[in-house]
């Protein structure tokens, strides 16, 4: 059906075009001295174009419609251009009958008004300039208004005067038409001239590559630096050159096999971009592991702190994870160039003019490097990204600037995706020579670089993500990072799982300082006991003149090994007789201090049982506990704003994307959108403080390989708990012991019961609001006086009758 209307648009073009080109020639050559059926002349030789049909067309066009035979023409023929471009059959028919219409009535009335002038001297024909249709019209409309008693000359100018005002306003009806057509007409012709230019200067490229064998890239040659990760904190400025028209080159860039560590602050060297040939193939390949001693696995800087309490301890080998399969793949290069190529017609389709400067494959996304001509924005590219995606046939289309450059990246995934393994990462010369004292396997860049960074200094970790989008593995994959580094003496983890799911499999593992915390109000007391331990340890730091945790264990593992007391000098008082200060030298008896990871698996359950008691405690730590060796890692599948408030947003600088459902989210945990475009199974967007955001791909663990490595040290000793982590002392103070029976209770009681004697109020709010102690501590009072006889059973409304006397007698 859409072939047969594809060919009646054509016809109707054809032959609309063929009329006003007839139409129009055949005026334009148009001779009075040509021969045609109603005259006779002595020449036999016709100058019209077309010969003598073409004079006869002309003579009866003139005849007919005067001089508004010429514009005729002209717009049938500029009707036929635009039914090329934009077919009618689109158009409702209303709109179609409204078009003809103006026509028409501007061509009569046309003719009218040339009717009202007088006929010049070099007129040939035999009727007005206005033709015989106009002279008809122009005579009736007059005879009318004599007809009413009229005279004739004012009936002529009545006539003429009201043929121009009704031209003027179907002119301006139809010029207003005409020139959103010319307008559509006009940027059609330039999306034509866009394409065309860009398949002649593929067709240019292809030539030159085909007959220049010594052809060398304009890029390469201005020192075109090639990097594998784009989206990062620019750290290296680097210069551009944009590539021109008239040499356009598509470097496809393999990865590189390499040994040097990605971390947090990255130094990558320049690599050189150089043209491959037509049928290489492209192939990206992992560097297989190698073998990693645990002895070497603590790095230099965490050995520097190493505690001496349990040098027993094994860190967990390697071989306690599984073997990945081998992590080969070959990418041909032409279909690397066609998808390119493929990309840039789809972006000239939405009228984006550019080229497309450099392709480098992944093992999940391939990015192209989109370099725009002048003058256009950035935006209009990043928000085409869903129909980038469309048109190419892919799951989701990441748009992004890239930092430094005259370029925007453009990621589309593989068609075969590459599974990172946390085994290839822990055995990577990368992990081993990171130097991080909190190292955790983030995963790999999309170049396929293994990229750590370190807990410690950022201080704190927001993470966010869908349900399958791997938040949980990448979760397990840090943790077990750092268990594969550090011993249960040098550091410590809380670990909060509302869920009841996730990190249960920890439990008992001698790491921990608590049980696996289930219940949100025991999360609560958790996290005040960390404000205490944090408070607790800038005591100690304060005393020992150091300014973090690092400087603290140096000044302990330095006195220990040298055998000599730490001391402390205070000043107790001042002199009776001088009135000077007194000073003391006292005697620290102070241990090395652990680094303490909290993990919060799920953060929408505890805001929504303990929202105020959650936000109080998590920006205290986040403020302050990062010198004292307190980190978080905080996890939440709904990234809402009653979640991740304005406030423990605004202390957690560093943050991680999974998939999320939507832009609102994406912009939520990261400030702008990107990661409701993300492919999930572990595909990330990772935030450092102050950067742009980086994609990587997260390490896959299994559960299996987190069951052993948790067995594994487990094995090697029972956890030391504190029970003062999940005890809250303050409420057991307040409730006075069992029984509520010390001294300070009845004290308490008997400031109760005044009053309740004197206020004649009876109530657990009102008790506690008082005496401005806790809920449970107020109930018990309430119980006790109830149990005493002093007040009633709580009636209707919650009101107690009072049996006391009035407050005289307490």
């Amino acid at each position: 059906m859409s072939q047969i209307s594809a060919l009646k648009r054509a016809v109707h073009a054809i032959l609309l075009v063929s009329l006003g080109l007839v139409i129009t020639i055949a005026i334009l050559s148009y001779s009075p001295f040509d021969a045609t059926g109603d005259t006779a002349v002595l020449s036999e030789k016709t100058k019209n174009f077309f010969n003598a049909p073409g004079a006869n067309l002309a003579n009866w066009m003139l005849q007919l419609l005067g001089w508004a035979a010429l514009p005729l023409g002209l717009l049938i023929l500029f009707a036929a251009i635009r039914s090329v471009i934009k077919p009618p059959l689109g158009m409702r028919k209303r709109d179609i009958a409204r078009r003809a219409g103006l026509l028409v009535s501007t061509i009569f009335f046309l003719t009218i008004c040339l009717a009202a002038f007088p006929v010049p001297q070099s007129w040939p024909m035999g009727t007005g300039i206005g033709g015989w249709i106009g002279d008809g019209l122009f005579q009736s409309i007059k005879n009318l208004f004599i007809s009413i008693k009229i005279n004739a000359a004012i009936s002529g100018g009545v006539t003429a005067f009201l043929a121009f005002i009704a031209l003027g306003y179907c002119f301006g009806r139809f010029i207003g038409m005409v020139g959103r057509d010319v307008a559509e007409l006009l940027d059609a012709a330039g999306l034509v001239w866009a394409i065309t230019r860009v398949k002649v200067d593929t067709f240019i490229a292809f030539l030159r590559k085909r007959f220049q064998k010594s052809y060398v890239d304009p890029v390469e040659q201005a020192g075109f630096e090639d990097k594998h990760v784009w989206m990062e904190t620019p750290g290296v400025q680097t210069t551009t050159a944009v590539p021109t028209a008239q040499s356009p080159q598509i470097h496809i860039t393999p990865t590189q096999t390499t040994t040097a560590p990605a971390t947090a602050q990255p130094s990558p060297q320049p690599v050189a971009t150089t043209p491959i040939p037509q049928q290489a193939e492209v192939s990206y390949t992992h560097a297989a592991p190698e073998p990693a001693a645990v002895a070497t696995r603590a790095t230099a800087k965490a050995e520097k702190y190493k505690f001496a309490k349990n040098s027993d301890f094994i860190l967990p080998s390697i071989d306690l994870l599984n073997q990945p399969p081998p992590r080969a793949a070959v990418t041909d290069a032409g279909a690397l160039r066609k998808s390119a190529e493929d990309l840039s017609t789809v972006l000239s389709d939405f009228g984006v003019l550019g080229e497309i400067g450099a392709v480098r494959p992944g093992p999940v996304v391939t990015l192209y490097e989109f370099v725009p001509a002048a003058g256009v924005k950035s935006s209009r590219v990043i928000n085409l990204a869903d129909d980038i995606a469309r048109s190419m046939a892919a799951q989701s289309a990441r748009v992004a600037v890239v930092p430094g450059r005259n370029a925007i990246g453009i990621e589309l995934p593989n068609r075969r995706r590459e599974t990172v393994y946390l085994k290839d990462m822990l055995a990577s010369k990368a992990f081993l020579e990171c130097g991080h004292s909190l190292p955790i396997a983030l995963g790999e860049d999309i170049g396929g670089k293994p990229y750590f960074a370190d807990l410690a200094k950022m201080p704190h970790l927001l993470v966010a993500g869908t349900t399958g989008s791997g938040k949980s593995v990448g979760i397990n994959a840090m943790i077990l990072s750092i268990m594969y580094t550090l011993t249960p003496e040098e550091c410590k983890f809380i670990m909060i799982d509302p869920k009841m799911l996730e990190l249960s499999v920890y439990d008992e593992a001698p790491h921990l300082l608590t049980p696996v915390v289930t219940n949100p109000k025991k999360a609560v007391v958790a996290l005040k006991w960390a404000v205490r331990e944090m408070e607790s340890r800038y005591k100690k730091m304060a005393k020992m003149n150091v300014r973090s945790i690092a400087g603290y264990n140096e000044k302990v593992r330095v006195a220990k090994s040298s055998g000599k007391d730490m001391t402390h000098t205070v000043m107790t008082g001042y002199s009776k007789e001088t009135g000077e200060p007194i000073y003391e030298t006292q005697t620290l008896d102070f241990d090395f201090m652990p680094f303490i990871v909290i993990v919060i698996d799920e953060m929408a359950d505890l805001m929504m049982v303990a929202g105020k008691d959650i936000e109080g405690a998590v920006q205290r730590l986040a403020q302050m506990a990062r010198a004292a060796g307190i980190h978080m890692i905080m996890a939440t599948q709904r990234p809402s704003v009653d979640v991740i408030t304005g406030t423990i947003k605004a202390n957690f600088p560093t943050r991680i994307s999974f998939s999320v459902s939507s832009k609102i989210d994406s912009r939520t945990i990261l400030g702008e959108q990107g990661g409701e475009q993300l492919l999930g199974m572990g595909d990330m967007l990772y935030l450092a403080g102050g950067g742009r955001p980086r994609r990587l791909h997260g390490p896959f663990v299994s559960d299996e390989e987190v069951e052993k490595i948790a067995s594994f040290i487990k094995a090697q000793g029972a956890p030391s708990y504190l029970e003062d982590v999940t005890v809250d002392k303050e409420e057991e103070a307040e409730a006075g012991g069992p029984g509520g029976n010390t001294e300070s209770g009845d004290e308490m009681f008997d400031k109760a019961v005044a009053i309740v004697a004197n206020d004649r109020k009876a109530s657990t709010s009102y008790i506690q609001r008082r005496l401005g102690i806790g809920y449970n501590r107020a109930a018990t009072l309430i119980e006790r006086m109830e149990a005493d006889g002093m007040i009633g059973p709580s009636g209707p409304g919650g009101k107690r009758e009072i049996f006391l006397p009035e407050a005289e007698g307490y």
